[in-house]
């Protein structure tokens, strides 16, 4: 059987430092951090009290007042961008075969927002006896915004949500990119959202020691490879992708982005939230998605790193990339956009992949930020390019993103410039 080609028509982006793919891209060029001081509830009293936060969202510009009450934050954020990645495809809903288009959208925590709200008010009136919101299930429940999307159009092909933490975003697009090569689909929107900066969210991961603790500079906080990263910013967010089989796309004019290359997963198999301190999943799941991109490691321009900004993962994911691409390593120009939006968990994929997609678009790839000079880890081999501070011009012709999930799901993407 001959596997059909997947390009991108289509991108959507809501992220804490832009709330549509060109002001995201312009920020993340700039070299902008989105970090801040907490505003969804009063951190006061926990250990980190920044992160970076979506800016002036309204709801109300893409969902109905009345229908956005039915929904949890993150499935707000699903919608806006899966509007924003259909406008912009051009698909013509109307007059497209429906049950040919799907969705897979993910979110590693989903609707925990709900939750603390609805678990508050039982506990505050549990005298009275159980009142539950009856939207309670239905907004909390993390396979919902790919069902809210599929109901807003219509579009009756595959439809279900990925849950892999930190990875959920990018094994949808695998998913998505493998079911259009299959020829199960024309379309499909893929991509995540996540709004889990609530008590229990910045609480759990306190509780973890995962989070960075920088409360005096939370705009400097994320600095992946640096000496003196301390761990993740919490993100928040939504990045969509429409994802297309090639002639179908040809067929209506559209604008093709990139072309979707190859895809890769593995697992650490090592601890619930630690990467195997050899990078051994990282190696794996790149060597598997040059396998099936067909590519030689030589072919690769960009990668943009999982680099959380955590003292064990960043240095596992470096030892991984050398093992790889070997003397090439040298050669790529590697960055963590992380440094700027912060850990969008759940959603981080589909934003990475994005900003992968128009590093390949724009011959521009954007910085890896708060790098100060000396800051070094001896465990980390500065001769690579880690694109430090300011974004760098170059022809990308292949971009591969990484994501690394806790319990140790990877999954790696690949994109290549559209060529006939």
């Amino acid at each position: 059987m001959e596997l059909k080609r997947v390009v991108v028509t289509g991108l959507g982006a809501i992220t804490p430092i832009g709330n549509t793919v060109p002001e995201f891209w312009e920020n993340l060029v700039n070299g902008v951090s989105g970090a801040g001081p907490i505003t969804h509830f009063d951190a006061s009293l926990f250990k980190t009290q920044f992160a970076c936060e979506v800016k002036n969202f309204d709801a109300n510009q893409y969902i109905d007042r009345k229908e956005a009450r039915k929904m949890d934050l993150y499935t707000q954020y699903a919608i806006g961008v899966a509007k924003q990645a259909v406008e912009d495809s051009g698909l013509d809903v109307e007059n497209e075969d429906l049950n040919k288009i799907g969705v897979i959208f993910g979110a590693g925590i989903g609707g925990i927002r709900t939750f603390e709200e609805e678990a508050g008010n039982y506990a505050l009136h549990k005298e009275n006896g159980p009142k539950f919101n009856p939207f309670f299930i239905p907004k909390m429940i993390s396979d919902i915004a790919a069902g809210q999307i599929s109901i807003l159009y219509g579009f009756h092909g595959p439809n279900y949500a990925t849950c892999s933490a930190c990875a959920t975003s990018t094994n949808a697009i695998a998913d998505a990119f493998n079911l259009i090569r299959l020829g199960k689909a024309n379309a499909i929107i893929s991509g995540g959202s996540e709004a889990a900066i609530a008590a229990c969210g910045v609480g759990g991961f306190n509780a973890m020691h995962a989070l960075s603790t920088r409360n005096d500079s939370p705009e400097t906080a994320s600095r992946p490879f640096s000496a003196s990263r301390d761990g993740f910013i919490m993100g928040e967010g939504g990045g969509c992708l429409v994802l297309e089989e090639l002639e179908h796309a040809k067929a209506r004019g559209a604008k093709i982005y990139a072309e979707v290359a190859g895809v890769g997963m593995s697992a650490d198999a090592h601890h619930l939230t630690a990467s195997h301190p050899e990078g051994l999943g990282a190696k794996l799941v790149m060597t598997n998605a040059l396998e099936d991109a067909e590519m030689k490691p030589e072919e690769v321009d960009y990668i943009n790193v999982h680099g959380t900004s955590t003292p064990v993962g960043d240095i596992s994911e470096v030892k991984a990339i050398q093992e790889v691409f070997g003397k090439h390593a040298y050669e790529l120009n590697i960055s963590s956009t992380k440094s700027m939006t912060g850990h969008l968990l759940g959603a981080a994929g589909a934003v990475e992949a994005i900003a992968s997609i128009l590093a390949i678009k724009n011959g521009i790839i954007p910085p890896t930020i708060n790098h100060e000079e000396g800051d070094n880890d001896e465990n980390i081999d500065y001769d690579l390019n880690f694109t430090f501070n300011k974004a760098q011009k170059r022809e990308v012709n292949v971009a591969l993103s990484n994501t690394f999930g806790f319990g140790g799901h990877n999954a790696c993407v690949i994109f290549k410039k559209y060529a006939e």
